[in-house]
């Protein structure tokens, strides 16, 4: 039995991203890198951090080498502790052979060994995916205020958007009365965000249970959370204001990193008193040409700018050269864009080559019919060969040649 400590934190970094298509064609999608210079699962760890959790499982299983990698011994992070620290936790290599996680809860019960260590009163279950940031200790008090077994953070979100999500009715106390799972005519808009805060005593038990259960898909959403709420125990949904994304797919991806460059959305990745940790050693400082138009783009150090951008993020050690466009789009470590090209609303992974003349995704204005309009995708290390056209809601998993229209 280690030490005690109050409220250890579970993260979720294993899923395999498939909507994301070739951006997680080689890396876990927390591994996928955003804003400029973070990747995803940089929001999580540092909220953890920030709350005064330093007691961190991360549970990897598709592609996991560039996310172990970057996690390494957490230190960038405040995380490389004795008595705590973060854990990379792999599913078990057992005699009969690998037992891969099975779903959410699964993942969970696997590691109950390394969760009694810690001997905990409280677990945190957090997801590797979603841009946000979040006082856990918040809803800590809140889960110990209300005397609950399992805390879900909730957001409003608009109507439109909320058949996408899992939903919760609450009484005014906080109470959770019912739960809706992506409901084609929603009667709620109080979204869950994947975020649970649970007593580690109950939560167990649950556990076992569900791993008893030959019918279940070990899945939090589908299975825990629905057996608490019929056995009647105490759960209540915390109100989160603020910003919050889930980047599963191109399109939310592309979205996020835009929303940093849109002064009506509140994220402001600057703040001090919240900050966002990452590991990214210094960086040279960006070079823009006298020839380069740089307008409410960011642009990250290592870059070299010759070209126009806007509206843009470009990671570091990108080369846009003169005569180069790039709008709307996100620009991912070590990409060129040669004289000529133009990249708009596009992705571009890490360390293409767009060659001089190609045209890389679409303007959706110029498309008669918008429902065939997407963000274009380049997956990383491929070339776009001279003059050749990417259209619209475009995934590339393979070099493009001179001249070809894809």
């Amino acid at each position: 039995m280690g030490r005690k400590t109050e409220c250890i934190a579970m993260l979720l970094a294993g899923g395999q991203g498939s909507r994301l298509g070739i951006l997680t064609k080689n890396i876990a999608k927390p591994a996928v890198p955003y804003g400029g210079k973070y990747r995803i699962i940089d929001f999580p760890l540092s909220n953890c951090v920030n709350s005064g959790i330093y007691t961190v499982g991360v549970l990897t299983q598709y592609q996991p080498l560039e996310l172990n990698d970057y996690i390494g011994n957490g230190q960038p992070w405040d995380l490389d502790r004795v008595g705590g620290g973060v854990h990379i936790l792999s599913p078990y290599q057992q005699i009969k052979g690998t037992e891969w996680y099975k779903g959410t809860a699964n993942a969970i019960y696997q590691n109950i060994n390394f969760i009694d260590r810690y001997d905990p009163e409280y677990v945190a279950v957090l997801s590797g995916d979603h841009i946000y940031k979040m006082d856990y200790n918040k809803m800590l008090q809140y889960h110990k205020e209300k005397n609950a077994a399992c805390t879900i953070a909730s957001l409003e979100v608009p109507w439109e958007e909320a058949s996408r999500f899992g939903l919760m009715f609450t009484d005014e106390t906080g109470a959770i009365t019912a739960f809706e799972e992506k409901p084609k005519v929603p009667k709620s808009n109080k979204a869950s965000m994947g975020v649970y805060m649970f007593t580690w005593k109950k939560l167990r038990e649950y556990l076992i249970a569900d791993e008893n259960n030959p019918a279940s898909s070990n899945d939090f959403g589908k299975n825990v959370i629905p057996a608490m709420h019929g056995a009647g125990e105490r759960m209540f949904a915390f109100p989160f204001q603020g910003y919050w994304k889930d980047v599963g797919t191109i399109d939310s991806l592309w979205e996020a990193n835009l929303d940093l460059l849109n002064p009506k959305v509140n994220i402001d990745l600057s703040d001090d008193s919240w900050k966002i940790y990452c590991k990214n050693s210094a960086l040279a400082p960006h070079y823009v040409s006298g020839d380069a138009k740089v307008q409410n783009s960011l642009v990250s150090g290592g870059c070299k700018i010759g070209g126009d951008i806007d509206y843009s993020v470009l990671f570091s050690n990108v080369t846009v050269e003169k005569g180069a466009s790039v709008k709307y789009s996100i620009v991912m470590p070590g990409a060129t864009v040669k004289a000529g090209a133009t990249v708009q609303y596009a992705m571009v992974a890490e360390n293409a080559v767009i060659e001089s003349g190609a045209v890389v995704g679409e303007d959706p204005e110029q498309i008669a019919d918008l429902s065939a309009w997407g963000v274009a995708v380049v997956g990383a290390g491929l070339n776009i060969g001279k003059n050749a056209r990417v259209g619209a809601n475009r995934m590339i998993d393979q070099d493009v040649k001179e001249g070809e229209n894809r």
